[in-house]
Formats: structure tokens, C-alpha cells, sequence
């Protein structure tokens, strides 16, 4: 089966406190839809691939064949991380975090600090990347940043992506130009806790069921 562009689960001006229509429009029709096509297009001569899940993918982005390695790190780490990025937003948006992500996110020192630090990893990705708050194998939480569209998930050692923002120039400059800090302060308020939470429960999950 093919891999397809997920709709948006909102209207493309739906996330206004903190992302402009117009780059909604542009981010997830151009960009991530041509994520899918060129993963697709990187897979087609390895069906074997095209039957794994994207997290699979990820996980075991070192067995992908040489000749279309990079082609699949690139397009099948854009699919992934903005597949997460679309459900981990919501008009209804921002505030406190709470449950489960609440308390890993007190574990690093509160939510004012956590986002201090969220923001500067962002800031500091030299180019193009994301920044992550990660879950590891171990039952820790850290964040990271990673470059291009790579994700945690890539190291192969059984980290979770927990949530993670964006901080490639095409999702933020139609609004913000080159004032990435602002960007990444803005969009606290369009953060989906509950969606987070979900993701987090899963995770658990699967971790308990792998153990």
C-alpha cells in the first residue's frame, strides 16, 4: 500500500493564535505531500519496505537499502514528523499541561523552564530541523533537537518522539520571517495536551506490552 497525505484535522486557519493560513496551506499540501510522493517513489522497488509502518521505517532507517537510504530518511522522517506535528495542535490549544506529559514535564524542572529550554533547543538548531521533548528506552525525558527531518526514533535505540515543533523556515516565515524565537514562543498556544497525553498512553503501552 501506498503511504497517503493524512488530512488536516482542522480547517487550514484553525491555528491563527499562532500559524497563518496561508503557511498552513503551503506546509501541508507542498511540503508534506511531497514527503509522501517521494517516499513512495523511493520505495517502489522495495515492496517489503512499503508494507512497514512509518515508525518502523524510522526505527530501522539503517537496514533500508543503501540506494534509497537517504532518499527514505529524508522523505519518510518528513512523513512521520508531520503526521505527529498536525495532531499535536488544535485551536483549542495551550495552557498547562497536564496528565501524564504535565508530570514529565514537572520532572524537568516545571513548564516555565521547560519551556525556556524548549524554545532555546529550537533556536539553536543551526538550518533546518526539529526540536523534541523524547521519552527514552530507559523511562527518561529529555529534549534534543535533531537536523533535517530526522527524529528520535532514527537512533535505533528505542526512544519515543513524544511531541516536537518544527523549526524548518517554511513553517514559520511567512509570519514571523526571520524571528524564529518568536515563532516558537507563539506556538505554546496552539499546543493539543490532550493529543500529547494520547500519544504518551501509547507509547506506555507498547513499552509494558514489549517488555
Amino acid at each position: 500500500m501506498a503511504f497517503e497525505l493524512p488530512p488536516l484535522p482542522y480547517a487550514y486557519e484553525a491555528l491563527e493564535a499562532a500559524i497563518d493560513k496561508k503557511t498552513m496551506e503551503l506546509h501541508h499540501d507542498k511540503h508534506h505531500g511531497a514527503y509522501v510522493n517521494n517516499l513512495n517513489a523511493a520505495l517502489e522497488k522495495y515492496p517489503e519496505w512499503q508494507n512497514k509502518t512509518l515508525e518502523e521505517i524510522c526505527r530501522e532507517i539503517a537496514k533500508v537499502p543503501q540506494d534509497v537510504r537517504t532518499a527514505v530518511r529524508n522523505n519518510g522522517g518528513g512523513h512521520y514528523n508531520h503526521s505527529m506535528f498536525w495532531q499535536i495542535m488544535s485551536s483549542k490549544g495551550g495552557g498547562q499541561p497536564d496528565g501524564k506529559v504535565g508530570d514529565a514535564i514537572n520532572s524537568l524542572g516545571g513548564f516555565d523552564k521547560f519551556k525556556e529550554q524548549f524554545n532555546q533547543a529550537g533556536v539553536k538548531q543551526f538550518g533546518s530541523g526539529w526540536v523534541w521533548l523524547v521519552r527514552t528506552n530507559a523511562g527518561k525525558f529529555e529534549i534534543r533537537s535533531t537536523p533535517n527531518q530526522d527524529n528520535p526514533l532514527m537512533d535505533g535505540k528505542g526512544d519515543f518522539a513524544v511531541f516536537g515543533n518544527d523549526v524548518w523556515e517554511h513553517a514559520y516565515y511567512l509570519r514571523y520571517q526571520n524571528r524564529r524565537p518568536d515563532y516558537l514562543a507563539a506556538w505554546w498556544n496552539v499546543v493539543n495536551w490532550e493529543a500529547i497525553n494520547k500519544r504518551l498512553e501509547v507509547a506506555a503501552g507498547e513499552r509494558v506490552a514489549a517488555d
